[in-house]
């Protein structure tokens, strides 16, 4: 009988001759408290796991957050169910705590465990509806998105498997209690007894190669009979093998440990890549949503405009100032913009809903954003890019006359964000900043460790055995008649030995080696299809930036023209200098215009979020929020030939 305690084996052995009875009496009042339940194996897995994911966050990142793959005690999601009482399909909507335990139910304090404290920015009974900000969207969306949880679980899933790779270089016990009954003997008569024993194991693996292994065992052999004859016996032995050849060296043995703490440190690198994403969506949708709510202001006032301009023009129709037909114009653009203001608004509750699935929010809560975003994006925009050019500047940098010819000319810097560096530059902090690329050329020493691995497989396998054994068993029944055994480890057996494994049919290490190398040349091939990679990204990543700013200034040229043609189109209509079909177009212009402009200001904004992430600076804290930090300096990668260590081909 052997019963596990916290990774080793609670071992409960007799010192003494005991009988069946008095047996079972010491294994009934064992201290049993000792051996963890399904909830302390479970809190010890959590702590292994943290304490192993803080130290390799360091190495990974620098530094460490805290982390956990707790979920908050009360998520946004589930206040805003039961808050606005939304609908759900039962119990599970609101969270595993409301999950009833199946029967033989191993874990009575999982489903309510204490977990963390409300982290998210939001009160603790949220408004109906339910206005967020950006800011307070990218907190959200770390904390209820699914995706996101998914992701920090993968990082503790491979801290788990570093765990069991440190395992098997750790001291591992084994025990064993058995009584078994059993009866023996011939035509002379039978007899009948209990034969106890109880073992105790240890073995070591070192990361040399050397597997150490050891037991004593202690029996108790006693016959069921009026004599009660029993014998004792007592035994131990050990054996140690260390290979020569194959197998051997700590590069070779402890190679799916140190594979293990590569994963972690790629899940912990992937998880940082996956929150500069998750962080660039959120704020490209929240964006998009109130650019798209913008829009739907823009056809409401388009449409009262329209609604203005057919009262406007059938009094003038009704005076004769004007025929017939031009009001039925401005009638007909009047219908365009309602369906027009209609189709927008729909859009826009559809773009709404899938923001909430993308923070992990209900399809049918009831949450507003803040228009302010788009407000301060303009002012801050303006601030560093230099935006709302005089119409003089804009023709200046449009095209220039020599000798009468028209010449245009291209986009300069003049006015560019702290973020449109140089291509150089920019592709000098993605080479030395991107952690995929990180995680790529590591793979690449992995593939080399693993011909390495492979060749060692091909050598043959040499090893030094040595044996140890002493002492005598008594775990049968026939062993009671017995005298009781002596442990004398002087009258032991004792052997030292070599053994040779000649690699006479060694085909599928021989193919194995092979398939190394081609994995291999298939990781180089991937790094540098990923460094190319990286380098379009960042480029195209400049000229949409480029491209946006551009656009901003246009539209917000094109805006002010069309504004001005608005109004000058109405005068000359009020004089009779000017026809109807030249107000409507005027405005469809001007809503044109607006929109545009709209679509620029978040493009910059969103370009520039991605031209971030594309080098590999936009940092993101475990609360899913940035910093608005000035470029830092390249540190590799910087000249031609030179690789991305920065040590030259």
């Amino acid at each position: 009988m052997a019963i596990e305690a916290e990774g080793k084996t609670c071992l409960y052995s007799p010192r003494a001759r005991l009988s069946e009875l008095m047996l079972l009496l010491v294994l009934l009042s064992l201290p049993l408290g000792g051996c963890l339940s399904a909830e302390g194996y479970r809190k010890q897995a959590d702590e292994v796991a943290y304490q192993d994911i803080a130290a390799i966050s360091k190495q990974a990142l620098g530094h460490t957050e805290p982390f956990t793959i707790e979920t908050p005690e009360q998520t946004l999601r589930r206040r805003l169910l039961e808050g606005q009482h939304l609908q759900t399909v039962g119990p599970m909507s609101l969270g595993t705590d409301q999950l009833t335990p199946l029967k033989y139910w191993p874990d009575d304090d999982y489903l309510h465990r204490p977990r963390p404290a409300q982290r998210d920015p939001m009160p603790a009974h949220p408004a109906d509806p339910l206005k967020i900000s950006l800011t307070q969207a990218l907190q959200i969306g770390a904390y209820n998105n699914s995706g996101y949880q998914t992701q920090k679980e993968a990082v503790f899933q491979a801290a788990l498997q570093l765990d069991l790779q440190i395992d098997q270089f750790r001291n591992t016990y084994a025990g064993l209690i058995s009584s078994i009954f059993g009866t023996s003997g011939d035509s002379d008569g039978q007899t009948s007894g209990v034969a106890n024993t109880g073992q105790a194991n240890l073995s070591r693996r070192l990361e040399s190669g050397l597997s150490l292994s050891s037991s004593i065992m202690v029996d108790v052999a006693q016959l069921v009979a009026s004599h009660q004859r029993s014998s004792l016996g007592i035994a131990a032995d050990m054996s140690v093998t260390v290979p020569l050849l194959a197998g051997a060296g700590k590069h070779i043995v402890a190679e799916p440990l140190t594979q293990a703490q590569r994963n972690v440190l790629y899940a912990l690198w992937d998880f940082e890549l996956y929150k500069k994403t998750f962080a660039v969506n959120i704020a490209k949708s929240y964006l998009g949503v109130l650019a798209q709510l913008n829009q739907v202001t823009n056809a409401k006032n388009n449409y009262i405009r329209l609604i203005e301009s057919v009262r406007y023009t059938r009094a003038m129709s009704q005076q004769g100032r004007l025929p017939e037909i031009q009001v039925n114009q401005a009638l007909q653009d009047m219908l365009t913009a309602r369906n027009s203001w209609i189709s927008t608004q729909l859009q826009y509750e559809q773009q709404l809903d899938n923001f909430k699935i993308t923070l992990g929010l209900p399809t049918d809560a009831r949450i507003e954003l803040e228009p302010s975003e788009l407000d301060r994006l303009t002012a801050a925009a303006q601030k560093s890019i230099g935006l709302a050019p005089t119409s003089e500047r804009l023709e200046g940098h449009d095209y220039k006359v020599v000798d009468g010819k028209v010449e245009v000319l291209p986009p300069t810097n003049e006015g560019a964000g702290p973020y449109e560096l140089p291509v150089q530059k920019a592709t000098a902090l993605a080479l030395t900043h991107r952690l995929d690329l990180k995680i790529a050329e590591d793979q690449v020493l992995d593939a080399q460790r693993q011909v390495v691995i492979t060749a060692d497989a091909l050598r043959p396998g040499l090893n030094l055995t040595a044996d140890a054994a002493a002492g005598d068993r008594r775990n049968s029944v026939s062993s009671a008649n017995e005298p009781n055994a002596q442990f004398r480890p002087e009258n032991g057996s004792y052997d030292v030995g070599l053994t040779l494994n000649l690699p006479w049919h060694e085909t599928a290490q021989r193919n194995a080696y092979r398939n190394a190398l081609i994995g291999l040349e298939q990781a180089v091939r991937s790094e540098h299809s990923l460094e190319d990679q990286v380098k379009l990204e960042v480029h195209n990543s400049l000229r949409s930036l480029r491209l946006a700013r551009e656009s901003y200034r246009i539209q917000s040229r094109a805006v002010q023209l069309a504004q001005s043609q608005v109004a000058a189109t109405k005068m000359f209509l009020s004089l009779g200098r000017a026809q109807v079909r030249d107000v409507l177009d005027a405005q469809t212009a001007l809503v044109t215009a607006q929109n545009a402009l709209t679509s620029a200001l978040v493009n910059y904004r969103v370009s520039e979020l991605q031209l971030r992430t594309d080098m590999g600076i936009l940092n993101v804290n475990n609360q899913g929020l940035w910093q608005d930090n000035p470029p830092p300096p390249p540190t590799k990668g910087t000249g031609p030939g030179q690789s991305p260590a920065g040590k030259g081909p």
